[in-house]
């Protein structure tokens, strides 16, 4: 089962923010905060486990799924809990609410149907939308890379990323949605560096993590804006190849110290 791309991203950025930006695309690039810049939790080192331990996955049945769900997320809060510590944050887990039906209401607004799960900063928490397919294949490494990504926009909460992004979000239109691609790519970043730190307790195949980095990519997540907006995924996430570019260094760093997004070039974050 692989998860499709997908038309729209819920809550990056604010569409009433749009009005009055005709010549958005032809503004300079922001000076960012020495927050995303130079956040210390890029020199904090590498996630303090190198183990999870993947439940058993026999009958398909929602009650295994939420299972095995909760033992990734108890994997990520041991991964990134001594992280964000040193870099001299407090660190909370984020609540984890599983639910069966899009459209269920959360502190952002209702689930919307274009996403798989959600992040929202308001009260600091994931929803994962557990349809149909994935309670017959919960185990499918691209729905622990959902979990790991959703998490990456908690710690970017956590250490003051996820206010100063927001805070690009009221601007004009491209500054607002090179904002939007450069936290997510960067969220990409920290997901594939908890499954980089974890790989070689998970007993899986190199060819799954490669089939992951070469399908359609599209995450989404809801910020604690909580509107929708008026772009397509390459606008809002970027662009496949970049998307694979970020979950690749991660992996490879096995920490956040390559997923300073707000210093890359261009290039890697359209």
């Amino acid at each position: 089962m692989r998860i499709p791309r997908l038309a729209l991203m819920a809550g990056a950025v604010a569409s009433l923010l749009f009005a009055g930006t005709a010549h958005a695309a032809t503004a300079p690039a922001p000076a960012f905060k020495p927050v995303l810049t130079k956040n210390p939790l890029y020199k904090a080192g590498k996630l303090g486990t190198q183990t999870c331990d993947e439940p058993q996955v026999n009958n398909g049945t929602v009650e295994e799924a939420e299972v095995y769900f909760a033992s990734v997320m108890d994997c990520l809060k041991q991964a990134w809990a001594p992280v964000v510590k040193k870099a001299g944050f407090r660190f909370s887990a984020p609540k984890l609410t599983v639910i069966t039906k899009a459209g269920t209401k959360t502190a952002c607004g209702k689930f919307p149907e274009e996403a798989q799960a959600i992040y929202c900063g308001r009260n600091k928490s994931i929803t994962f939308w557990l349809t149909p397919a994935i309670v017959e294949e919960p185990r499918n490494l691209a729905l622990m890379a959902v979990l790991a990504h959703e998490y990456g926009h908690h710690i970017q909460q956590l250490t003051g990323i996820g206010e100063a992004r927001d805070s690009l979000y009221r601007s004009t239109e491209a500054r607002a949605l090179n904002a939007s691609r450069r936290s997510e790519l960067q969220a990409e970043c920290l997901g594939g560096a908890f499954v980089g730190r974890v790989w070689g307790s998970l007993g899986r195949s190199s060819a799954e993590w490669n089939d992951l980095l070469g399908s359609t990519h599209n995450w989404l997540d809801l910020s604690s804006i909580g509107v929708k907006v008026r772009s397509n995924a390459d606008e809002t996430h970027g662009k496949d190849s970049n998307v694979a570019y970020w979950a690749k260094r991660g992996f490879k760093a096995q920490s956040a110290s390559a997923c300073n997004t707000w210093t890359a070039p261009k290039t890697k974050v359209l």
